[in-house]
Parts: C-alpha cells; structure tokens; sequence
C-alpha cells in the first residue's frame, strides 16, 4: 500500500541545485531536473523505492489496475505494522458507523457488513437503521451479523422513511465520538478506520475528515478514482467532493439537527454543508488515500447522476440554501447536468478595473486586445494603461499615439531592459482603479462579461486573486489554473485539451480555489498588491506570477481560477517560448525552488496521487504519499 519502502527518505528535501551539478547533462538536454531529481532519490543503490512497481515499465502504460496492485494493495508486512501503531495511538476514539438499510441485495449487504468487521482498527460499532424493508433475507442476515458481533447494532423501523430519517434513526444508537457513513452496498478497505483515527490523533480539532473513492462493480472490480483536492470551499460549492469517506464529529451533526428530509440525494452534502457553516475551514480534513468503494449497479446514484432526477433538485436546494444562510448574493447554474456553477452577484458593486497591459512592437496582437477589450467588454468601469517597453517599430508607435488619446487609455514608456516585474509594479503607480487587471498584449477577449466574472470573485474579501480561462487559437486550453511541481515548478492544467472538456471530476468546468494562476490575466485588489510588495523584481521573465500568487497565499488570502472568464491567448507571441534550457529560466526555477521548496512539491490543490509529469490529472507511479504505520 503506497509502497515507497518502508517510508524511508519520503521526508528528504530537494538539493536540486546539488543534482545539477553532478548531472548537467539533464539542464544542457532541457529535461525537467526538478521531477528528474525527484525520481534520483527514489531510488537506493538502483533499488526502487517503491518496493512493487514494475519499473521496466513506462509509466503511461499503467492502468488504475496496476495502480492499485502496486500501491493500493495490504501486504502482510503492513497489517502487521498497522495493527502495531493502532496499539500504539495515544487516543482510541469510537467510531459510530452510520448505515441506513433498505430491501438491499443480500451479497451486497453482507459485503458492506463485513468491509465493517473486517477493519484492523477494532474500535467502532455499527449502527444499522433497517428503513422497513420487505424482502424477508435483510432482516435474516441483519440478525445474523448482530448475533455474531456484539458491536454491531440494529434498530428496525416501523415505517418507510428514506434515507434521511433512516440515517437519524441510526444516530439514536451511535454513541461514538465520530460518525462515519456507509451505503448499504458498499464497501471500505480494512485500514479506512485506522486512518481516520490517526487524522483524528494527528489533529484533534478535527471536525469534518473525507477521503478519496473510487467505485465497484458488481463483481468487485474498481475503477474510477476520484483523487481529491484538500479542503476547497468553493469547489465544494459546485460539486459534493467531501463525499465518502465521509466522516464528522457527533456532536457537531446532532448540533445541526442531523439530517433533513425532504434532501434524499444529497442529504450528505446537505449536512456538510451546514456543518462547513459553523467551524473553521482548517478542521475540515482530507486523507489522500482510497478509503471508499462505491458500489455501481443499475439505477444507483453512483452510476449516473441521470438515473435519479430528484436529485438534481436536492442538490439545487441544498446550495441554494446554503448560499442564502450565509447571505451570499448568487445565481446557480447547471453544468453539464451534472455539477453546478455558482455566479457571484455584483448588485451595486461597481468598483474600477485598471488593466495593464505590458507591450513592445507587434501592433496587430496589441490592437486585438485592445479593441476585443472595446467590443466585447459589458463592465465598463475600467482605464486601461498600456506599458511600452522600447517599441521602435513605426506602425506601433503609430498605434500607440492614437490610443493615447482615448478618455479610457495611458500609455506609459517604459525605456529599461524588459522585466516583467519591474514594468507592471510600475505601471500600478498610474493605476486609479481598486482592482488591477495584468493582461498580456497578445489576449482576446472571447465572452462579454469576463470582466464581471472576474471582479465578482476579486471584490470577496476572502480572495486575494483571480485568473481566467485561456485558450490557443485552435480552442484547445492554454491555461485551466495552475498546478504547482509540474514543469520544473509550475505548469498549466489541461494543456492542450480541447475547449469544453470537463477535466477530472467537473474541475475543468468549476470555479476553485488553486495555489496560482498566470499572470497573462490575473486580477487582484491594489490594497493586496501593495501589502506584499507587487512582482518580485529579480524574476525577471519567468514564475513571477506563481511567486506573487503564494505570497498572496501566505497573507491568508484564496487565489481563485474561474472558466468564465475567457480569452484567447496567443502565447509567446511577443517575447516566443522559453524553456528550462534557457539559463536565466533555469535561475528562476532555482530562486522558486529555494523560496517555496515544499510547497511546489504538495500542492493542496492537487492530490499527491496524481502525477507531476504531465497535465491531465493522470496517476502518479509511485504516489508522494506515505505509508503512516511506516512512521513509527
């Protein structure tokens, strides 16, 4: 099970500069040295560190299944750690696993009751509510398991209730300090109960801790993972991705009044949600291993969000609701049918965009951006300074004379060697608007009201960035938010895909917050810019916005990424592509890795199960995650 052997060295930092050194061949050829690096000390004495992988192997040719053999699978050595450090944990909190029941398929109903029996963490019940089934083997087999398990628990309710009350029914009896939900068909791995334990002793405030999924067939296949971000308010606002495993502290659900009838189909949402309501947001916890199987069979919710109509207006409700609890002024809108946008109001909210926009010769990309800016712009509280960086070409400084004189245009001169940093952070001393827009000259704007989108995130006070869609010419995505440890440091989500692909679970086509986004169109609040001191000067080209993006992080201020604002982005088309064989690019990438070190490597919003090889969410062989009963 996550099998980098033993834990040994999964602590070790990167020395990549060392690595370097003694490699050059890697920064001469422009291969990644960061994931180079990385894949150097997983290995001891040409011994993978990942005691069974196939390294003859190449990774794309790795399935989910292969995955799961190698790095997802209990091995003899590791039952007997876990049990040993369950022994050893300081604090042994009973978990009450809440289970409603109705006319369940016997082979299915005695699998999930036996995924519960057979956990190595021995201190749990099993609180059953049987919701008044009528096929008679559920009450047979119910009774069977309670005689054979003193911790197993059954109430038997006299009327059809559905879920929701069938799961308050089952709270009645639940005595432990957690609850823990379980359908009735599904399954959860042996050590899921000892990992959530050890989250609980790790970090005793926990309130609400979920887990990764995937799903299972009738005949006990798995597949499709759904490897979480951490915690995401607004992401969770599109999509449940608390889900399972889904565990919550007691006296928090019964605070809350449990769960309420009338949302059969997202009644789990629907009490996250109210829970996410009253406690801080670090107390909610995500354990980035596969602690649940959803079961798939014909007409479950879990094979099809269509199969069961009524639950699109649960959920409807239930953020809806939520939204107005928490006097958030919102539209919600169906994606796809199945997850959901929430479209921030701006109401009287108006407040005035300076756009910057840093250029030098190319006329044709800085008249594209500027008149789609014009024409297809519905905000229009805006100034836009134009920063010219040394143009000596005739028809642009042409240009850049007539836009002068438009009540709307500055155009600044710039006449120092190019710094991306060094320009914006002066062009923001003419800016007269609270709210900064850096957009690069070679952007088009695509949708009427990106700028809303945009200032409608910026002006939330928890928010301290806002980046947008971007697409290549040929509607393939340029740029779906950033992800920090790929492409040395940070490269773009979904690069390359085609425009409209929902990307992993919906995330391609759900607001969220992320550790960075690019500066090619990148809005923040002048008061925020100021506070951390604008762009790093000594990045001169290259992940200035990615530094500016964490240090906005590191006040306490989100960084959100929103595919409703969209532009064309015809990169490099002023200054072309760089790459890490660029020796300056390679001084950056140091100066990030040196600054940030850690962080690039464990983004929070990317699971360490996923890879940092390539853009598309793919998994990661090996992961970066620990085996815990290792650490002892």
């Amino acid at each position: 099970m996550y099998g980098w052997k033993n834990g040994r060295n999964s602590n070790n930092w990167l020395n990549t500069r060392e690595y370097l050194e003694k490699n050059p061949d890697v920064a001469r050829a422009g291969i990644n040295p960061f994931l180079h690096w990385i894949r150097w000390r997983r290995f001891e004495g040409g011994q993978p560190m990942c005691s069974d992988a196939k390294t003859n192997k190449t990774e794309n040719s790795y399935d989910y299944q292969s995955w799961i053999k190698n790095f997802d699978t209990l091995m003899e050595d590791d039952v007997r750690k876990i049990k040993e450090h369950i022994e050893r944990l300081s604090h042994k909190p009973l978990l009450s696993i809440i289970m409603p029941v109705y006319n369940t398929p016997e082979k299915f109903l005695r699998r999930a009751i036996e995924s519960v029996i057979n956990q190595l963490y021995p201190y749990w019940e099993l609180c059953i509510a049987d919701d008044a089934s009528t096929l008679p083997h559920v009450k047979e087999v119910l009774e069977e398991y309670r005689k054979k398990d003193k911790r197993i628990k059954v109430i038997y309710r006299e009327t059809n209730g559905h879920i929701s009350e069938a799961s308050n029914t089952a709270l009645e009896i639940a005595t432990g300090e957690f609850i823990v939900l379980v359908d009735h068909d599904d399954e959860i791995p042996p050590h899921a109960l000892y990992m959530v334990a050890l989250e609980i002793n790790r970090n005793p405030d926990t309130n609400i801790i979920y887990s990764d999924e995937d799903k299972i067939d009738e005949n006990g296949n798995r597949f499709d993972p759904y490897f979480k971000p951490d915690f995401n308010y607004l992401l969770f606002l599109g999509q449940n991705m608390i889900g399972h495993l889904g565990v919550y502290r007691t006296s928090l659900v019964k605070k809350v009044g449990g769960f309420r009838k009338g949302f059969e189909g997202a009644q789990d949402w629907d009490l996250a949600l109210r829970i996410v309501e009253i406690v801080p947001e670090y107390t909610v916890r995500h354990i980035p291993f596969i602690l649940y199987h959803r079961r798939v069979l014909e007409r479950s919710t879990a094979s099809g969000i269509q199969t069961k109509s009524y639950v699109r207006e649960a959920q409807y409700k239930v953020v809806s609701e939520h939204l107005k609890r928490r006097n958030i002024e919102a539209d919600l809108i169906d994606v796809n049918g199945v997850f959901w946008r929430v479209k921030f109001l701006l109401k009287n909210h108006c407040k005035k965009v300076s756009i910057i926009i840093p250029t030098k010769n190319k006329v044709e990309l800085l008249y594209r951006c500027v008149e789609s800016i014009f024409e297809k712009t519905s905000y229009k509280n805006f100034e836009i300074i134009v920063v010219d960086n040394r143009s000596d070409d005739y028809k642009t400084l042409e240009y850049l004379n007539k836009i002068s004189k438009h009540p709307q245009i500055k155009v600044l001169r710039y006449n120092f060697p190019f710094n991306y940093s060094k320009i914006n952070n002066y062009a923001v001393k003419f800016a007269t608007g609270e709210l900064l827009l850096f957009l690069n000259n070679d952007t088009e704007v695509i949708n009427n009201d990106w700028l809303e989108e945009l200032v409608s995130h910026a002006i939330r006070k928890e928010v301290g960035a806002v980046g947008a869609m971007l697409y290549y010419p040929n509607d393939t995505i340029q740029h779906a938010g950033v992800i920090l440890g790929i492409d040395v440091v940070a490269g773009h989500a979904y690069r390359h895909f085609p425009k409209g692909h929902p990307g992993q679970f919906g995330r391609a086509r759900l607001p969220q917050y992320l550790s960075a986004v690019t500066g090619a169109c990148l809005m923040t609040r002048k008061e925020i810019f100021q506070e951390i001191g604008g762009f790093d000067k000594k990045l001169e080209v290259g992940y200035n916005d990615i530094d500016l993006c964490l240090r906005i992080r590191e006040k306490g201020y989100k960084i959100v990424w929103t595919p409703y604002a969209e532009l064309y982005h015809y990169e490099g088309a002023t200054r072309g592509i760089e790459t890490i064989a660029n020796p300056r690019a390679r001084r950056e990438a140091w100066t990030m890795i040196e600054r940030w070190g850690k962080i690039l490597y464990f983004d929070p919003a990317y699971n360490p199960n996923l890879t940092l090889d390539r853009l598309d969410f793919s998994l990661a062989f090996p992961p970066r995650v620990k085996k815990p009963w290792y650490e002892i």
